[in-house]
């Protein structure tokens, strides 16, 4: 089932999400998330943006396919209850964006290599180090589920500049062609 996508300035977007009971049942969720996340052509998608305040995140770089990068051939899976364990290497700059705030890119600094221990859709526990684009997919996912958003690395002058753009996202005046659910709108589209 396709579900809304909530836009920019919902408060569940700036909550830490919750701790997911062990043993949950998350497959319905799982495969919805993976629809949802197809239909707006996404690579990644947080359980906070379809409005559920947990810590699950799925994400699939395998269209990113990269000579440079061949684990992204097979980088499909859920991250339930993950923690980033650490971050290293140098900061590398990329353009980004979000399923929640369609039609703005913005330039954001990341370190290049991250351990996260989490656990899979049978509940096992892994502990993996990922870098490159992997590290950043995962790095921008887990940012949702710690209430932080793209947006928040710009600077003041940026983000000032931003304002008007994303007011009007969280009031439904956007373009995006999938179907979302606006903070400051009557409906969703």
């Amino acid at each position: 089932m396709i579900l809304p996508i909530v836009a920019y300035g919902d408060p569940v977007l700036k909550q830490v999400a919750k701790d997911i009971e062990i043993g949950t049942d998350l497959k319905s969720l799982v495969d919805d998330m993976f629809e949802t996340m197809y239909e707006a052509h996404g690579i990644g998608l947080a359980a906070p943006q379809i409005g559920k305040s947990i810590r699950l995140f799925i994400v699939d770089g395998t269209q990113l396919e990269d000579e440079d990068e061949p684990i992204l051939k097979t980088f499909k899976k859920a991250f339930i209850n993950p923690t980033i364990l650490e971050e290293t290497g140098k900061p590398w700059a990329m353009e980004e964006g979000c399923l929640s705030i369609p039609g703005i890119r913005e330039n954001v600094s990341r370190k290049e290599k991250l351990t996260i221990r989490y656990y899979d859709m049978d509940w096992k526990l892994h502990e993996e180090t990922y870098d490159g684009m992997a590290a950043r997919i995962i790095q921008h996912e887990y940012d949702h589920i710690e209430g932080k958003l793209f947006v928040d690395y710009l600077s003041p002058l940026r983000k000032r500049l931003l304002k008007g753009k994303l007011a009007n996202i969280s009031k439904g005046i956007t373009d995006a062609d999938y179907k979302m659910r606006f903070p400051l709108a009557s409906k969703a589209r």
